[in-house]
């Protein structure tokens, strides 16, 4: 179990990640491509990516991020929720002391490669030779599919601005999907070992990630600042195999045309809504706002998440750039 203490500061100081965090999604999702117990797990996508990365590459990444264990903190800098050159630059830039510490204890619990000597050491080129196996392994398993996997963490960052809108903080913790359970002042999660963080006024960043499953990411230092990745709703089977994204069909497409459809992909465009909000903001019966939205969601352009006992409608990216082009 996991338990995570908030004092009052904490939970001033306790947000939600802007956006994804690609340094995040590269390390989960190499430690499901190797993952044996669950083989359905991103079943297509796991057929898709296995073999395009070389060999060495593949063989280094695994020597930093086994199958089954942790990975060391470097893998996963804070500055990662810039963007994928961000996290780059932060982890060339770990501190020769981290570097150390974070390999020390893998080193612990199972038998590492004479290289990582010289990444301990804080080489650059050992270093640098780690950060390019990462961006190889980001460019073979996260690039191509990186829209769908921003859509979906879209959809959920868009309820947790809802509840911290509607409900402050507390209702912002009380949202996070399950295994989380917040009781305050402390929130608590299932986890491979037990432990308590304590966050002593520093606050929490909340992260979803399209590549976490099952329950809940922190990382090993704790005084390093505290992130929280959680999972959010997954296809596992994601794109079977030999599967390309959704294209929207034309006859879908021409669905869309009217001025009233039009006016929900706006509404949708602003925040997450629910079908009642919709019908009101825009003056329609319930039924009619329901039947825009399913024909929105049947084409890619709209999704829907459920909060509780709300249903949550916002735009894909898809839906975005539909309303772009028709700006």
């Amino acid at each position: 179990m996991l338990r995570i203490h908030f004092t009052p500061d904490d939970l001033a100081r306790t947000h939600v990640a802007a956006g994804a965090d690609p340094m995040w999604e590269a390390a989960l999702s190499f430690h499901w491509l190797h993952d044996r117990r669950n083989p359905l797990t991103f079943r297509g996508w796991k057929q898709e990516v296995r073999g395009q990365l070389p060999e060495r590459t593949r063989r280094m990444l695994l020597a930093l991020n086994p199958p089954t264990g942790d990975f060391p903190d470097f893998l996963t800098p804070t500055a990662g929720v810039l963007g994928l050159r961000a996290g780059m630059e932060a982890l060339l830039a770990t501190p020769k002391a981290q570097l150390r510490r974070d390999l020390t204890r893998q080193a612990d619990h199972r038998v590492l490669p004479g290289w990582c000597r010289s990444v301990a050491d804080g080489r650059l080129d050992a270093v640098q030779a780690v950060a390019d196996a990462v961006s190889e392994w980001h460019d073979v398993a996260l690039a191509p599919y990186w829209e769908r996997i921003s859509a979906r963490l879209t959809v959920d960052l868009a309820v947790r601005a809802r509840a911290l809108r509607l409900g402050g903080v507390d209702r912002l913790l009380a949202s996070l999907p399950a295994p989380l359970r917040w009781q305050p002042p402390v929130l608590e999660t299932p986890y491979p070992d037990d432990r308590d963080l304590h966050l002593g006024g520093r606050g929490l960043m909340l992260l979803p990630a399209f590549f976490c499953l099952w329950f809940p990411v922190t990382l090993i230092d704790p005084h390093l600042p505290p992130v929280l990745v959680y999972p959010v709703e997954s296809d596992l089977e994601w794109l079977g195999p030999g599967g390309e994204p959704d294209t929207m069909p034309f006859r879908t497409l021409a669905a869309l045309i009217g001025e009233t459809r039009a006016a929900v992909l706006c509404a949708l465009a602003g925040s997450a809504l629910t079908t009642g909000e919709l019908a009101r903001q825009l003056h329609l019966s319930p039924s009619s706002a329901s039947e825009h939205v399913t024909v929105l969601r049947n084409a890619g352009l709209a999704v829907t998440h459920r909060d509780g006992v709300h249903a949550l409608h916002l735009l894909t990216r898809l839906g975005i750039q539909l309303l772009e082009r028709r700006a």
